[in-house]
Parts: C-alpha cells; sequence; structure tokens
C-alpha cells in the first residue's frame, strides 16, 4: 500500500524492469527506516550483558555488518528489518520472556520461510525451559499459552492463501525443488566442494582417459553458473531426501545437547549451528543465508578466543562470498574498502581482550593454519580481479562464438565459493567440536578456579 501511494508502478507485477528514480528512493528510504528495529533491539542489548563495554562494541558490529550493506542497501532485502525481529526475540529469551521470544520468532517465519533453518533450536528450547518444569513435567498454562499465541500468528498470515486456494503455489515458491542443488552462484557450503571435487575428477578422467563411468548430462551441468538441477559427471547424484537427512542427523546432535542443557548462551549456541548446518548440507541454499550464521554467532564472539575465532573465520569467508553481489567497479571498491575497515575495527577491538595462547602444539598447528587461510583471502582477491578483469577484455574484444574455456566466465565465482567454503565448513567443525566437547570442560575449570 505505502509503495503504491509513491508510484503505482512500483507495485505492477507486470513492470519487473522498472527502475525509476522513485523505486530506487522508496526502497532505500524504507531499507533506512525499518533498520531501526535492528538498531534498537541491538541497544537494548546492552543493559543487563555482562560486559556492557564489550556488547557495545558487538552491537555496533552488527548494525554496521557488511552482510547488510551488500543485501540489503544494495539489493533492498530488508534483512535488517527481519534479523531485527530475530534479535529482539533473542533478547527476550536471555531476558527470561520466552513467550515473548517465541511469539516473534513466529512472526518472523513469517515474514521469511528462510528463518526455519532456525526454528529446530526455537522448538527445543521453549519446549524444554518454558513448556517443561526441570523435571519433565508438562506446564499446561505455558504450553497452551505458547501454542495459541504461534497458531493465531500462522492463521493471520496463511489464512487468505487458505481462502484462495493459493497454498500449493505457495509451497512452490517456498520450497524450489525443481531448482537444483546449487543456485546459480554456488553457496559458499558442503556442496559446493562436492560439487568442485566432481569438476576436478572429471578433469582427471579427461585428461588420462582413466576408464571411470561419466555423466554426460554432468559434464556442462554443474559449472555452468545457470540455475537448473545440479547433475553431477562422476560422483552419485544428491537428491533433496539426501539433503535433508544430513541436515536433521547434524541438527539432532546439536539439539540433544540443547534439551540436555537449556540455557541462554546453549540456545544461542544451538541455535547458530542448526541455521549453520541447514546452510551448509540444505538444498538449493543462496549464499544471502550465511547472514544466517553471522548474526547470532556475532553474539557470542567475545566468550572467549575459542568463540571469538570461530566468528572471525566465518565472518571473512562469509562476507567474502557475498562480494560477487555487487560487481560494478564503484561498487567493488566500496564492498572491500568497508569490509576491510570492518574486520579490523572488529579484530581490533575484540581479540586483546579474548586472546589465550595456544595450549597444545596441536593448537599451535591449528593456529598456524588458520592465520594462513585467512592470509589468503587478499590473494584470493586479486585472482579473481585479475581473471574477472581478463575475461571482460576477451569478451569485449570477440565475437559471441569466443569458446567457454577461453571466456572462464564462471572460473572467479567458483573459486570464491570453494575457498570459502572451507572456511565456513571448518568454522562449523570448530565451533560444534567446542559447543559438545569442550565448553562442559571449560565452565568446570572456571568453576574450579573460582
Amino acid at each position: 500500500m505505502p509503495a503504491y501511494l509513491i508510484d503505482p508502478k512500483i507495485v505492477d507485477l507486470n513492470n519487473l524492469n522498472y527502475d525509476s528514480w522513485s523505486v530506487i528512493a522508496y526502497q532505500r528510504t524504507t531499507v533506512i527506516i525499518t533498520e531501526l528495529v535492528l538498531a534498537t533491539a541491538l541497544l537494548r542489548f546492552i543493559p543487563g550483558s555482562v560486559d556492557p563495554s564489550i556488547q557495545r562494541i558487538i552491537s555496533a558490529a552488527l548494525f554496521l555488518h557488511p552482510g547488510f550493506l551488500i543485501v540489503d542497501h544494495i539489493h533492498f532485502q530488508y534483512n535488517g528489518f527481519m534479523f531485527g525481529i530475530l534479535l529482539w526475540s533473542i533478547l527476550m529469551a536471555r531476558n527470561g520472556n520466552k513467550l515473548a521470544s517465541g511469539i516473534l520468532f513466529a512472526i518472523l517465519l513469517n515474514f521469511k520461510h528462510i528463518y526455519m533453518y532456525l526454528a529446530p533450536a526455537y522448538f527445543i528450547y521453549l519446549l524444554r525451559s518454558y513448556c517443561l518444569t526441570p523435571a519433565g513435567q508438562v506446564e499446561i498454562k505455558n504450553f497452551l499459552s505458547l501454542a495459541n499465541a504461534v497458531i493465531a500468528v500462522f492463521i493471520s498470515s496463511l489464512g487468505p492463501f487458505v481462502l484462495m486456494g493459493q497454498i500449493p503455489q505457495l509451497l512452490s515458491r517456498l520450497f524450489p525443488f525443481t531448482r537444483g542443488l546449487n543456485h546459480a552462484y554456488w553457496a559458499p557450503n558442503f556442496w559446493a566442494l562436492v560439487t568442485a571435487l566432481d569438476r576436478v575428477l572429471l578433469r582427471y578422467i579427461q585428461f588420462t582417459g582413466a576408464s571411470i563411468p561419466v555423466d554426460a548430462a554432468g559434464v556442462a551441468s554443474s559449472s555452468r553458473g545457470l540455475v537448473g538441477d545440479t547433475v553431477f559427471a562422476v560422483l552419485p547424484q544428491i537428491k533433496p531426501i539426501h539433503t535433508f537427512i544430513i541436515t536433521i542427523a547434524w541438527q539432532v546432535v546439536i539439539l540433544i545437547k540443547l534439551w540436555s542443557n537449556p540455557s541462554y548462551k546453549s540456545f544461542l549456541t544451538s541455535l547458530t549451528l542448526s541455521g549453520w548446518a541447514s546452510f551448509l548440507f540444505g538444498w538449493h541454499v543462496h549464499e544471502k543465508a550465511v547472514l544466517l550464521i553471522l548474526v547470532p554467532l556475532s553474539l557470542l564472539a567475545a566468550e572467549r578466543h575459542a568463540y571469538f575465532r570461530t566468528f572471525l573465520l566465518a565472518s571473512v569467508s562469509g562476507i567474502f562470498a557475498l562480494f560477487p553481489l555487487l560487481f560494478t567497479p564503484t561498487e567493488s571498491v566500496i564492498k572491500v574498502v568497508y569490509s576491510a575497515i570492518w574486520v579490523a575495527f572488529v579484530y581490533g577491538a575484540l581479540s586483546r581482550r579474548v586472546y589465550e595462547y595456544p595450549k597444545s602444539p596441536i593448537y599451535v598447528v591449528m593456529d598456524s593454519v588458520e592465520k594462513l587461510y585467512l592470509a589468503g583471502f587478499p590473494f584470493l582477491l586479486g585472482f579473481v580481479t585479475l581473471v574477472s578483469l581478463r575475461n571482460q577484455k576477451i569478451s569485449s574484444a570477440s565475437s559471441d562464438s569466443t569458446p567457454a574455456y577461453t571466456v572462464m566466465e564462471f572460473l572467479p565465482l567458483m573459486v570464491t565459493s570453494v575457498y570459502c567454503a572451507i572456511g565456513m565448513v571448518w568454522s562449523f567443525l570448530r565451533l560444534g567440536f567446542i559447543y559438545l566437547f569442550e565448553e562442559s570442560t571449560y565452565q568446570g575449570q572456571l568453576s574450579a578456579v573460582g
């Protein structure tokens, strides 16, 4: 309705390429205004925090996050507004108002279904800590309050679609199983590594002539940069049910720990890992979904050095993976400079507060390898820039018949996705190990010292 009042053509479904100044002005203004929800939630995190000075840094880092600049301020997707609701919900959980936390998450889920990645952690946390007593007995009043509130939210949201008979159409839009395993630009997840391995194996077979069966449909499928089915040439084919089983299996392991320890910190960590598992192993994941990991993970950044290093690795990998969304020369300069300043600010503000010297040779080696991985990003940026410039030069000087292997249009995207995927997979395993095995030991050591 507000957009229609500004310019009726904005909401004309047959006017997809409409780019009048009124569209840009309206989208820019509404993105900025709705981010006040995010700003207010982040400010409210400061009172009541263990260390307000550190929380102030984390709140500032989240509000100024490069992901919001790239995805919202350029693509106008209102993620700042929706993550503001998520953070309000997490804040309510921290403050002990679990009914409000559940209602806010239900509202968020109806704004954008991708937050379903986080739903298992919410379900277990609210069921265990709000609907059941510590002894396992059902709190009837709490259970009915939460259930009725959530049902009311969903009826209000989906009721009109039910009345109009649009639920099948809605489901087909929300769950695009026909679009293939990978998005056009591979999200930096586990399947990017698998797809890249399939490409390497195919090249090996073509080069050596090894007698290994090759699926002809997969020769050009998985590295062409188009939306559609991803068909592997050498490796077994992946179906939606496979990704679902793998994702659920990882989440079950995480949620068992949450069930046994439904504290706020346990909830926040399992929430992050639950979304992370869906991002790494889900079907047709978009690269922008990495914000579902980076935002809650930021709230854990200053817990101790192990969390901070995980946060740093995931943030650098996740933010760099968003770079291909901005590709004009001016945008490229902005994204690189802004992200570098942001990382320097966060690292400088938090690293000295949480630093711990590695306690064993294994941790020394791991620390060195992780630093070497982070040091590789400037070289990755240089490689991607040079190849992209080469491709532009060849494309402008050649005819439409230029062979694809000469232009190599998808190579910069593929290399970016694979390198960032290594960081995202490793960071997930790192945080999972901390949560499942290390945290209780660390807390025990603190108690003994106290």
